[in-house]
């Protein structure tokens, strides 16, 4: 996956060592989802959300001072990553007024720009000090999405990172916000345009991007297993595992990050790509989009589940089904269409099948693949956001991929959007009131969540 090319709003994050600030109140959007049990009774939960800390204001400890403006830390309180973290403050959000995030019940509204600011991400509560953690090992996870107003070019993404529940504090008892303040990120990117990571700032080795005013990469990068449930637009959608060699959030230096941001793309920890299920490219592109047998142009259901060799949560992962309601109508995945690579659901087989087709670096197997990521799986966060893309404009999710590859390649097409189209300068022109919205979140063991078909 070659997301979280996330553009940040001009004031950013940090993570260990931070203080926290008082200047804006924090109080955390509330948001109720559902516990259900395996007879399919469901029991409300209340939870809310909070504002990953890249968005918020960094100012100085002793008064408002920007430590971070455009793309560039201020020199005087950060001249090193130790100084800086001592020197600056993470302070409130103004959810709505600054970054268009409301809650409604069980609903989650996200709108792309709001004056000044692009995209968000938000991590699920289960108290103020402490994120959500779920074991998704034979159990299902399912919400409701209205991605409508999504053009090229946007995601509306639903994932599981395994971050700390306390963003980070207990291990680093210096950070002084917590999970409070949205603090800990990590993916399989192991994203290096993180201000803040274990404790310190990022600040030495930045270099601020040529194409984007308010993003950088710094010199570590911030690494964990990832498990995107949904990641999709009005035109395509795809859901993809990410193993990683550790279990837990651990740091990594410049280009030996891998990912996105590093040069070489596969020299990290974790799998960056991942085996991903995108029914377009998997030769049925009438499934999902406007007026296909998943209608975009209305709410619909999603449904993952993830089977385990025994059936038991603690069993190695075998299986990650979807399936999809919508109209009243149980819907189950897209069965691959592409020659020599059969099934519905991400498999080892499913996976090593298509990397050889595809003719895909196996990064996936190399990571240790369903058996790696199941072992991920036990102890994750729920991340909600909405971003575009500043490295590969989401070609890779909704165009032909990689850029200028043969439309006839195996794997190539991911969807309909011509390429370029969804380049962020045009997105956030003309689609700056794009929202999405995420509802009616359950969890629980397979089975419990919606109606499955005889």
């Amino acid at each position: 996956m070659y997301q979280r090319a996330l553009l940040f709003s001009a004031l950013w994050t940090a993570v260990q060592a931070q203080q926290a600030g008082t200047l804006t109140a924090e109080n955390h959007p509330p948001l109720t989802w559902q516990q259900c049990t395996a007879g399919g009774s469901c029991t409300e939960q209340t939870g809310s959300v909070v504002l990953d800390a890249n968005w918020r204001w960094l100012h100085s400890v002793q008064g408002s001072q920007n430590c971070y403006t455009g793309n560039t830390w201020d020199a005087g309180l950060c001249p090193d990553n130790v100084a800086c973290a001592t020197n600056c403050a993470l302070d409130g959000a103004d959810y709505r007024g600054t970054y268009g995030v409301t809650t409604s019940g069980n609903a989650l509204t996200l709108q792309f720009a709001t004056g000044a600011n692009i995209g968000s991400r938000l991590y699920l509560l289960a108290d103020d000090e402490t994120y959500q953690t779920f074991n998704l090992l034979n159990s299902e996870f399912t919400f409701d999405v209205d991605a409508s107003r999504l053009p090229c070019g946007l995601n509306g993404a639903v994932y599981f990172v395994a971050m700390d529940a306390d963003g980070g504090s207990g291990r680093y008892p210096e950070n002084r916000a917590g999970a409070r303040y949205g603090t800990g990120y990590c993916d399989s990117q192991c994203p290096r345009d993180i201000k803040f990571i274990n404790g310190e700032a990022n600040a030495e080795g930045w270099t601020p991007s040529t194409n984007n005013r308010n993003t950088g990469v710094g010199g570590r990068g911030s690494c964990c297993p990832e498990m995107d449930i949904w990641e999709a637009n009005s035109i395509s959608t795809a859901y993809t595992p990410h193993p990683c060699e550790s279990n837990t959030q651990t740091i990594c230096e410049g280009d030996n990050c891998g990912g996105t941001y590093s040069a070489t793309r596969y020299a990290g920890t974790c799998d960056p790509d991942g085996c991903d299920f995108n029914p377009t490219r998997m030769g049925n592109d009438s499934f999902y989009g406007p007026g296909s047998l998943v209608d975009s142009t209305a709410p619909v259901t999603v449904v993952t589940q993830f089977l385990t060799a025994d059936g038991t949560s603690t069993g190695a992962l075998s299986d990650i089904r979807r399936f999809y309601v919508q109209n009243g109508r149980v819907i189950a995945n897209a069965e691959s269409n592409v020659a020599g690579v059969s099934g519905n659901s991400i498999t080892t087989e499913f996976c090593n099948a298509q990397k050889s087709v595809f003719a895909n670096d196996n990064v996936f197997e190399q990571k240790g693949g369903l058996q790696a990521m199941g072992e991920g799986l036990t102890d994750m966060v729920l991340t909600l956001s909405l971003w575009d893309d500043y490295y590969a404009s989401m070609m890779w999710l909704d165009s032909v991929y990689p850029e200028g590859a043969d439309r006839n390649s195996p794997g190539a097409v991911r969807g309909t959007c011509e390429p370029g189209v969804g380049e962020p300068q045009r997105v956030e022109a003309q689609f700056g009131s794009a929202t999405v919205t995420y509802s009616n979140i359950k969890f629980g063991p397979i089975g419990s969540t919606f109606q499955a078909p005889a």
